[in-house]
C-alpha cells in the first residue's frame, strides 16, 4: 500500500524521512479551528483524524498519517507567537514551568475506511529565564512560526531544564514509536 503523510509542514517530513521509507506527501486542506469545549487533546486527536481522512478520501488503496500538535501551559493552548513581542510573552510565561506538548496520530486505512488515532503527551521543563537570555533567544533563532515559541531540535534545547516523554520525536510533531506500532498493525513492515 502507497503511504502518504497529510502534512506539508517540513519538520514531520523530516522526522518520518528517518525511517527511511518511500512515501508521497499531501495537503489536507483541514480547518483547524477548536470547537467550543474541546479539550486540547480532543482537539489534536479530532484535527490528525480529520486530516488523514481528507487525504484519505482522494487516495485508494493508500495507508494515511495524519498528525496534529497543541503545546498548553496553564491550561491554556499556546499557539504560534508571529511577532517579536509575542514571543517574549510565550517564554517569560514558560520560564520556569513545564509546557505540555499534545500531538494527535492517526493513521487512516483508506481501502478499508479504518483508522487508529492516539494522543501522545510530551513535557518540557523551562529553566528560569531572564529577559536578556529570552531576547538573545529569539535574535539568533527568530521562531516566530513555532508554537510556544522555540524549536527544540536547535537552540531551543537551551531554554530546558528537562524533557519528558517516551518519544523525543513527539515533541516535534510526529510521534514515530506510535506510528511504526500503527504500520505494523496494518502489516507494514518497517524492517
Amino acid at each position: 500500500m502507497k503511504l502518504i503523510l497529510a502534512s506539508t509542514s517540513p519538520f514531520r517530513k523530516a522526522i518520518l524521512d528517518k525511517l527511511g521509507i518511500d512515501f508521497d506527501i499531501a495537503s489536507p486542506d483541514v480547518d483547524e479551528t477548536a470547537l467550543k469545549n474541546e479539550t486540547p487533546q480532543q482537539l489534536v486527536e479530532r484535527l490528525s483524524i480529520a486530516k488523514a481522512k481528507a487525504v484519505a478520501d482522494k487516495n485508494e488503496s493508500a495507508l494515511v498519517i495524519g498528525s496534529d500538535q497543541v503545546s498548553v501551559i496553564n491550561n491554556e493552548i499556546i499557539g504560534k507567537p508571529h511577532t517579536h513581542e509575542n514571543a517574549i510573552k510565550q517564554l517569560q510565561n514558560a520560564s520556569g514551568k513545564t509546557v505540555t506538548f499534545y500531538t494527535g496520530l492517526c493513521l487512516y486505512n483508506s481501502s478499508t475506511d479504518e483508522y487508529q488515532s492516539e494522543v501522545v503527551p510530551f513535557n518540557v521543563v523551562f529553566r528560569q529565564l531572564n529577559d536578556q537570555q529570552i531576547e538573545s533567544y529569539l535574535k539568533k533563532e527568530t521562531p516566530y512560526n513555532c508554537a510556544g515559541s522555540f524549536k527544540s531540535e536547535a537552540l531551543g534545547i537551551v531554554l530546558f531544564e528537562k524533557l519528558e516523554g517516551e518519544d523525543p520525536n513527539t515533541l516535534m510533531g510526529l510521534p514515530l514509536i506510535r506510528l511504526v506500532k500503527m504500520l505494523e498493525k496494518e502489516n507494514y513492515s518497517i524492517l
